[in-house]
């Protein structure tokens, strides 16, 4: 089996779907953080599969004193707590708009000095600083919205409220902290959209000493919700993603064959065709299934259902789509 290529095959779809999404809303979004986020990410899961330093490191193709290099860009500031060293300075210099870079290196001397500097050159190479003069007149300067278009800001917190409430479908119970890994937002604004969540009675909070969890019985975004799509995305990929992996995991379970994994359909079918509507109408009838079996199945464990940890949860995805034939290169113009 060529994993490399299942796994280049993979990436390779995945940027395609990044790329749709950045583009999705008219706008062009920062993506400047998102090699380093897939970096200490990927890094994270490996060491959590017992995977050593040494041989992620050769994975990545880098000699190990690099590779621990970015890692120590990448990890928590000794000066900020609960920050990367790279979101750290670039905040720093974002808030002054213009500093001198010994400024930034006095600022962070609690952290290591070659790192600090490896961090500004990752910023300049990306566009988010610019750098001017020399030696002790160095200069750096954050790049205006102007320059490099931020993120939409979402205003009414709806689009963040509906993430975290699919996070805390999929995860709950869970701590803030916990949810943060699924949707890695400011801890601020999750709490503030989870104290949301609360208020509007979609997610149940519960303290246990000095700890709170987040939890809720289900997760349903209405159809024209301003934000809805996003979280839409968000359920759906998850979904397939947390069912393929807990094939890989439990592929030499034979008893579990028939309830663990997917299966891909294509039909072929043109205007006139006998089984056009039938085809056309398979996602339609399956939801309507789902809801029916939700129904009748909450209806049930209402009256019946034992503690909620020692239930099996059972995640069913379905998704269709159209692939019409290609439009002409004039009709494209």
């Amino acid at each position: 089996m060529n994993v490399n290529l299942l796994i280049d095959s993979i990436v390779r779809q995945t940027t395609v779907l990044i790329a749709q999404l950045a583009t999705a809303g008219g706008g062009r979004p920062s993506l400047a953080h998102t090699a380093n986020q897939v970096f200490i990410s990927l890094v994270r899961e490996l060491k959590e599969q017992g995977v050593g330093n040494k041989v992620i490191a050769d994975m990545f193709g880098m000699a190990l004193r690099t590779y621990h290099d970015r890692v120590r860009r990448l990890e928590e500031s000794s000066t900020y707590a609960g920050r990367s060293l790279w979101e750290a300075v670039l905040e720093f210099i974002q808030e002054r708009g213009t500093v001198l870079q010994n400024d930034v290196q006095q600022r962070f001397r609690n952290d290591d000095h070659l790192t600090v500097r490896g961090v500004l050159n990752d910023l300049v190479d990306s566009g988010l600083v610019f750098r001017t003069g020399r030696g002790t007149r160095t200069t750096l300067r954050a790049a205006s919205p102007e320059e490099v278009q931020l993120p939409e800001k979402d205003d009414d917190g709806e689009g963040l409220a509906n993430l975290l409430w699919v996070a805390v479908n999929r995860v709950g119970p869970a701590t803030a902290e916990q949810i943060k890994q699924v949707v890695p937002a400011e801890a601020d604004d999750i709490e503030k959209a989870l104290t949301r969540l609360v208020a509007e009675g979609k997610v149940t909070r519960t303290e246990t000493g000095d700890l709170r969890h987040y939890s809720c019985d289900g997760c349903l975004i209405l159809p024209g919700a301003s934000h809805g799509w996003e979280a839409s995305v968000f359920d759906h990929f998850q979904a397939i993603v947390t069912a393929i992996s807990t094939k890989l995991q439990l592929a030499k379970r034979a008893d579990l064959r028939e309830v663990v994994g997917g299966s891909t359909y294509n039909f072929w079918i043109w205007d006139g065709h006998p089984m056009h509507a039938e085809v056309m109408g398979f996602l339609g009838r399956v939801r309507e299934q789902a809801v029916d079996m939700r129904q009748r199945l909450d209806a049930h464990n209402q009256q019946h259902a034992p503690p909620k940890e020692t239930m099996t949860r059972v995640i069913a995805y379905v998704g269709q789509t159209l692939l019409e034939p290609a439009l002409s290169q004039g009709e494209l113009e």
